[in-house]
This record gives structure tokens, sequence and C-alpha cells, in this order.
């Protein structure tokens, strides 16, 4: 990655009319809805942007999309990279950069994630309050790192805390149930072992997925304020363990979706 790719791929946008967005935003798997909420919106597919990568995952779409919510101007990205699509941790994060670079000050992000914490049910919504990498890696682990910030980054608040008391605040007003708790991100695409669920529970995890974690080691790294939220989408028990069922599993994402876009309706309308 070098500044003149981000430069290339934000000037192309930037001449299709993503002009000075305020806020990012990145959608889940299975979570596509909040795009519905985009008023004069304005599409560039991955393909089409310099130096993009392309999204391999059936319930990603792979477009950025430009346009105004609750009267702000965001960009959202419909589809998001995984590790275990073959991308790097460059790759998964290059968008955050462009975003950035197009001038968002600051970054939304939602994913589906299993409920490893037995308190929490599949259709409730996690706000996440810290994490735990179980990637094997990261995203500033590059040579020219410097060219981009400071190697050595902060992580002892990853978490915006004006942000998440905003949105506990929207969810108690609005009559939304949140759970608050840690997120574990693996590699996958497998799901997790009997023994590996006992694993993370011991190691304080309340959620575990697939993504988020690289996303938001370059916003900090950006010193770029963040929320993120997880849709709990099914039940970790190692004990009732039952084989997992991808189709229920987006469908809950589906149903459950509606109550984050309030949430980050709501919180877009008040920063």
């Amino acid at each position: 990655m070098t500044k003149k790719q981000l430069e290339e791929s934000v000037t192309y946008l930037k001449n299709k009319g993503f002009e000075a967005p305020e806020i990012g935003i990145v959608l889940g798997t299975g979570l596509g809805q909040l795009v519905d909420e985009i008023e004069d919106s304005i599409e560039a597919h991955y393909n089409h942007i310099p130096y993009f990568p392309l999204a391999t995952v059936e319930f990603h779409s792979g477009k950025l999309i430009y346009g105004t919510i609750a009267n702000k101007k965001v960009v959202v990205m419909q589809g998001r990279f995984h590790l275990y699509e073959g991308y790097d941790f460059l790759d998964i994060t290059y968008p955050i950069r462009v975003m950035h670079q197009l001038g968002i000050k600051k970054l939304f992000v939602s994913n589906a994630a299993g409920a490893i914490n037995l308190d929490f049910k599949k259709g409730e919504i996690m706000l996440i309050e810290d994490h735990i990498n179980l990637q094997g890696g990261s995203p500033l682990a590059f040579k020219n790192v410097a060219e981009f910030g400071d190697r050595f980054v902060d992580m002892s608040e990853p978490y915006d805390l004006d942000m998440r008391e905003k949105i506990s605040a929207i969810a108690k007003k609005e009559g939304i149930l949140i759970k608050k708790g840690v997120y574990a991100s693996v590699v996958g695409p497998q799901l997790e072992t009997k023994a590996e669920y006992r694993m993370l529970k011991i190691l304080g995890a309340d959620a575990v997925g697939m993504s988020t974690v690289p996303e938001v080691i370059v916003a900090n790294h950006l010193r770029l304020p963040i929320v993120a939220v997880s849709v709990l989408t099914d039940e970790c028990d190692p004990d009732n363990l039952e084989p997992v069922n991808i189709k229920e599993i987006i469908e809950i994402a589906g149903r459950t979706e509606p109550k984050m876009i309030q949430l980050f309706k709501e919180l877009i309308r008040e920063i």
C-alpha cells in the first residue's frame, strides 16, 4: 500500500461525487438493510475503485454508497473483507483508510457474531466495549506503516466512550435491549469447536466473530473515533451445541437489523 494508491482511490470517488462524508459505516454479514435509509445515494462498485479488493462472500454485495442519513453525509461499505476470503490485513482495512482520506470523522461498524456469554441470546444486540484479537496478525505490521501514522498505537480504549454512552442512552429511550461485552475475532471460516468455545469463555469473550478487529485497529491508528455493535445470531453453548445453520444465522441477522439501524440513525442525528 502506498499513499499514491490511496490518492487514486480517493480521487476516483470524489470525481463520482463522494464529497466530504462525515461518517463511515461498515455493514456486517446479513446486515445490508441500512442502505435503504440512504437518501440521494451514489454508488461505486468495489471492482471499479482503483486498488480496492473485491468482496467474495455471497451475503456481501461489494459497493461503497454515499448519501445522506439524518441530514448528515455518510459513506457506507455494503460488503466487507475477511481473512478467510484469502485477503491480508492491508486489503481488509484499505477501505477504512480511503474513507478517512475522504474526510469521515467517525466510524460505525456492525457484525454478526455468536454469543459466548450464555446470558446473551440470539436476536439481541451487543455493544462492543473491548476486543480480543485472535486473528494472528495486525494491519499495522508492514514496513512503511510510519508513513501513515505512529507504528505503536495505544489500544487502552479502542471503542469511543462518548459514542458508547450515547448509543446506550438511545437504546434506553427507544426501548431496545442491548448487552455490552467483549468481542473475540478469529480467522474462520469454520466455526468453533466445543473446546474452542470453552477457551473463548475462559479468555473473557462475550461474543465471537471473524471481522471488525482489523478495522478497529486501523481506525485507532488514524485516531478515528469508532463505535461497533454485534448482532448476535447464534448461541455458543458447548454443552448443548447444535450444528451451524448459516441460513438461520442470516435470517436472524435480517430480523434483528432494524433495531441496529434505529440505533445508528439516532446516533448519526445526535453527533
